[in-house]
């Protein structure tokens, strides 16, 4: 077999400030709402892919669901796990594994910190090969923070380029109600906030919310049952590039220069017939970095391109349409809102932050230090 597979429903929980829901609460409350958005039951899916939260996932969170799926999958490569995580299914219900498949996820990141809980904190710890780099004392941000003054250095790149990136986010997050943070932003606020680890200042990191995400995919014979237009994937890529610091080739080129390829490749359309983009912003950084491995613009061009204003609604590329993690939500893993809100704009549903006439979308997500990446092709029109 080799069906075409469509995203039938997308939904987002109560996301932000939520200190009345645990994460599987979120995920339960984000499962139905995409659910009812595509049209379908519980008793329809016969897929379940989730990580990040619980003992086994996705058992745990399939017994909470009262799921009981006959295909799986938990992959958990940090914010990519989501688009790698829809890749897989996306082969799984093109081969006949599963007919409809739900990722969910669910996180109180933002309300396990408040209340004091050890484990609100990421600790990567120092079993394997993060042994070499643990003694180092190298923290998740210190690494891209490193990265990036490595780009600075080779290319030019200016840190009022890479400020931009939030104050784009901002810009865009102004006209969504679900986001966090709405107010403007300069450059100037960007450059002059406290320092967390240079050249990064607080506003070049992404914030800390609570909040759930899911979507389903279906195989193409399912979309006249939909309630919903439906998303086509066209492309997707995954890789993995390396775990420490040490072996990390080139800081200045992530995954995504593998994963993009593939993807575009596999969809067979290039990064100009791209509408809009929802690419991984947990770091300014990350996103700039992205965008150039990904081919919207050359390798070291990334600031200027952003500095253009590209990625802002009515830029040449609207990136991050709903204000990412850098303004909007970053519950812990950040990949399935993505696609989310990439779905919502091909489907014309965003509002005053629509992209007008959205027919391709790129999503691409970043999972540890530049460790893996994820990218998918979605389309507005069936292929």
């Amino acid at each position: 077999m080799s069906r075409k597979v469509a995203v039938a429903g997308v939904a987002l929980s109560d996301v932000g400030r939520v200190d009345n829901k645990n994460a599987y609460e979120l995920m339960a409350q984000a499962s139905r709402r995409a659910l009812a958005d595509a049209g379908l039951s519980p008793s329809d899916v016969d897929g379940l892919a989730s990580t990040g939260q619980g003992t086994l996932p996705p058992t745990d969170v399939g017994e909470y669901l009262g799921l009981k799926p006959r295909w799986i999958d938990s992959t958990t490569v940090g914010g990519a796990s989501w688009e790698v995580m829809l890749a897989h299914a996306t082969d799984a219900i093109a081969a006949g594994h599963a007919d409809v498949i739900l990722l969910t996820y669910g996180s109180t990141a933002r309300a396990d910190l408040r209340k004091g809980l050890r484990t609100a904190n990421v600790n990567w710890g120092s079993r394997g090969p993060l042994q070499w780099d643990a003694p180092y004392g190298h923290t998740l941000i210190s690494k891209y923070a490193m990265a990036a003054r490595r780009h600075m250095y080779q290319y030019g790149t200016t840190i009022e380029q890479l400020a931009e990136v939030a104050v784009s986010a901002r810009f865009n997050a102004k006209d969504n109600p679900e986001a966090y943070y709405r107010d403007p932003i300069t450059i100037e606020d960007v450059v002059s906030g406290p320092m967390i680890a240079d050249p990064f200042t607080k506003l070049h990191c992404c914030i800390r919310s609570d909040g759930g995400a899911a979507a389903v995919l279906v195989a193409e014979d399912r979309v006249k049952d939909l309630k919903s237009d439906p998303v086509w994937v066209l492309g997707t890529g995954e890789a993995t590039s390396h775990m420490l610091t040490s072996q990390w080739d080139d800081v200045t080129v992530g995954p995504a220069s593998v994963t993009g390829p593939l993807a575009f490749s596999r969809a067979g359309v290039t990064p100009s017939d791209v509408d809009v983009a929802e690419i991984y912003d947990a770091f300014t950084y990350m996103l700039l970095l992205t965008m150039e491995d990904l081919g919207f613009c050359e390798k070291g061009e990334g600031g200027k391109f952003v500095e253009s204003g590209a990625l802002r609604l009515g830029g040449s590329l609207p990136t991050n349409t709903d204000g990412g993690g850098l303004s909007a939500c970053h519950p812990g893993q950040r990949g399935l809102f993505l696609i989310v809100e990439a779905a919502r704009q091909l489907r014309g549903e965003s509002g005053p932050r629509q992209v007008p006439d959205a027919k391709i979308a790129c999503v691409s997500g970043t999972g540890g230090w530049f460790c893996s990446s994820g990218t998918v092709l979605l389309g507005s029109e069936e292929p």
